[in-house]
């Protein structure tokens, strides 16, 4: 083979190249924390960073081939297929789909608009599928039950019931905003790298003008309704508060956006995002609240990103 086919080859397509490299220190990054090693729950935190490198500098396929070689990485070097499938449920899947949604036109741009919306379909569809595989277990309630007591022996502590019950209804929205929050991170943080660097396949969005589209607010106002009218359902109530992340992503977007040109910005969001730590409920329907006003209440609303 000549050199100048050496060099055309598959080993020299930078999109490869750049989506094994992804996969691979991404799934190294998960499996730090499925096996328990030092910091390895925070480099599971910065498990997609490599998988958003790969396709907002490489494209789809980058994309594609990264998720691919993360998740046979994952298969050969981890005890059974339960890793795999939990690092492409929460990570490498959704990664994939956010860039399919958001990377996309002609000239290139990043939309913003659907995926804000996935955000919220997606833990929604994770929360459908886990009431289904826990029917067993005395349903998704019973599970997570179970989880919160083995998490409280492991730790050798002892909890009231009613705060145990409290933290049985919000785990599911918990963790959707932990996801949501992960992924939108990452996608920004990767974005940011490459566009320093003149690597980006397209511009920035802009992150603070990110807005949902009309119809969404709708999705968890009728699991509310649902809930209510069923009693006591903690499937239709994880629902509504699953589907009502992306608002609160959209009024936290709000709160910097109308932020942005004040001139003790930094002070005053650490402590509001204290605030919404401390008071975590109130905090978290004050962003909702404002998640909607942006929604409706603007007079001259961005178009749809």
């Amino acid at each position: 083979m000549s050199t100048g086919q050496n060099r055309n080859g598959l080993l020299n397509d930078p999109r490869i190249l750049a989506g094994v490299a992804g996969g691979l220190v991404s799934a190294v990054a998960a499996l730090s924390a499925f096996r328990g090693l030092p910091m390895g729950l925070g480099l599971f935190w910065l498990s997609p960073l490599p998988l958003f490198l790969s396709g907002l500098a490489f494209g789809h396929a980058a994309a594609g081939i990264a998720v691919a070689t993360g998740a046979a990485a994952l298969f050969v070097t981890s005890p059974g297929v339960l890793p795999v499938l939990l690092w492409l449920a929460l990570y490498g899947l959704p990664a994939l789909v956010l860039l399919h949604l958001g990377l996309g036109g002609n000239p290139l741009r990043i939309a913003t608009t659907l995926p804000l919306v996935m955000l919220g379909l997606w833990p929604a569809g994770l929360t459908l599928l886990a009431a289904f595989l826990a029917a067993d277990q005395g349903g998704m309630e019973g599970a997570l039950r179970a989880s919160v007591e083995l998490g409280l022996a492991r730790m050798g502590g002892d909890m009231p019931q009613g705060m145990a019950d409290q933290i049985v209804q919000l785990m599911p929205a918990a963790l959707a905003l932990w996801f949501g929050l992960a992924l939108v991170a990452n996608a920004a943080a990767a974005q940011g790298f490459l566009q320093r660097r003149g690597l980006a396949l397209a511009a920035a969005p802009g992150w603070r003008e990110a807005r949902l589209p009309n119809w969404y607010p709708a999705l968890p106002a009728l699991a509310g309704l649902a809930w209510l009218l069923s009693g006591d359902s903690l499937l239709l109530m994880s629902l509504c508060l699953v589907l009502a992340v992306p608002l609160l992503l959209q009024g936290l977007a709000a709160m910097h956006r109308r932020l942005a040109n004040f001139s003790g910005r930094l002070p005053l969001l650490i402590l509001l995002y204290v605030l919404i730590l401390v008071f975590s409920l109130p905090g978290a329907l004050i962003l909702v609240a404002l998640g909607l006003l942006e929604q409706y209440g603007r007079r001259n609303p961005p178009a749809n990103m």
